[in-house]
């Protein structure tokens, strides 16, 4: 749940803070005061001086309102800026609540649709969104990374690929069709599949890692893992470590992972999947011979009649149905792929 902050300064505004948090009350919303203002709401946390509201909210909030002069909040928060990619959404709001700006973090922080959700509440508030790719309406890649649950990486890079667009120039997206085709404005975008393609102004969406010092979208990754019967949970963490160091992947980059029906006793695949916090699914036989393509040579076509178990449970749990790496076996008991 997102953890809302609203700030105001007088008693107007503490009037109108008041009356904002009901239009939020979806939300964990903290509204703050100054001492000694009149004031019938039960749980206000009031303050002397407004810097240590700021120092102490910037991590705590998700975003903070400001029903305050915006030449206050730009000098009083100017100290603590950090990054786009983990400084709140901070937005400022007249007392009237006609009109919200959102100032800071408008795409990856939120501020942009926190600031669109009150207007839609409130009637006659006006939103005034400064982002460029929002006024012309074109492609954001933070804001589809954010949509998709991608690790942004070169966030510096951002500011040029979207001027780009601004500017109706071209931009190379390195990446798979599946990713490119989720794209809904494709204007100036042009998917390319082979590095040797990627110049400085190319976008890669892929989950692995390169040398490039490009915007660099990384998606989740799904896996696929099958195992021999009463396999230890310790071998399979042990198969788990070794395929992610093979390819320089890190745990944080797994979404979830799948195996086939027959598994779903596992004791030590169910240890390992508790471990890592991850909602293993199971697939059952048709599920799993319904999928189209051919799949490496499998144990489990001999055993169950199947077309395989890692490979096919990692893409019926993927987002994209893209099998971005084949079947390794471990050891000769554990086989692990990796779809996306």
């Amino acid at each position: 749940m997102l953890k809302i902050a609203i700030i105001s300064i007088n008693q107007p505004s503490l009037n109108s803070a008041v009356r904002l948090s009901e239009y939020l009350n979806e939300y964990e919303v903290d509204i703050y005061g100054k001492k000694g203002l009149d004031h019938n709401f039960d749980n206000l946390l009031t303050y002397e001086k407004i810097d240590t509201v700021l120092e102490n909210g910037w991590k705590k909030y998700d975003a903070i309102i400001c029903i305050l002069a915006m030449g206050i909040v730009v000098r009083k928060i100017a100290p603590l800026l950090e990054s786009k990619a983990t400084d709140p959404a901070i937005l400022v709001m007249s007392i009237d609540l006609s009109k919200v700006i959102p100032l800071l973090s408008g795409h990856i922080g939120g501020a942009n649709e926190l600031s669109d959700l009150i207007a839609q509440k409130i009637d006659g508030c006006i939103n005034f969104i400064s982002t460029a790719t929002d006024q012309v309406k074109v492609f954001a890649f933070d804001m589809f990374a954010k949509k998709y649950n991608m690790k942004i990486e070169n966030l510096h890079k951002l500011a040029n690929i979207s001027n780009r667009l601004i500017n109706k120039q071209k931009v190379k997206v390195y990446s798979y069709k599946s990713i490119f085709e989720t794209i809904e404005d494709k204007a100036n975008l042009e998917l390319v599949s082979s590095s040797a393609d990627i110049d400085k102004n190319t976008v890669i969406i892929n989950p692995f890692n390169h040398s490039n010092d490009n915007l660099h979208l990384k998606p989740k990754i799904y896996l696929g893992v099958g195992c021999n019967r009463d396999t230890s949970f310790e071998n399979i963490e042990k198969a788990f470590i070794w395929f992610l160091d093979k390819y320089n992947l890190e745990k944080e980059q797994i979404e979830n992972i799948a195996s086939f029906e027959a598994k779903k006793d596992e004791k030590g695949l169910l240890k390992f999947a508790n471990k890592y916090n991850f909602a293993i699914k199971f697939f059952d036989e048709n599920q799993i011979n319904s999928l189209e393509g051919e799949f490496s040579p499998s144990q489990a076509t001999k055993f169950f009649g199947l077309k395989g178990v890692a490979e096919p449970s990692g893409l019926l749990i993927s987002k994209y149905r893209e099998l971005i790496i084949p079947k390794e076996v471990y050891e000769k008991k554990i086989t692990i792929a990796g779809a996306m």
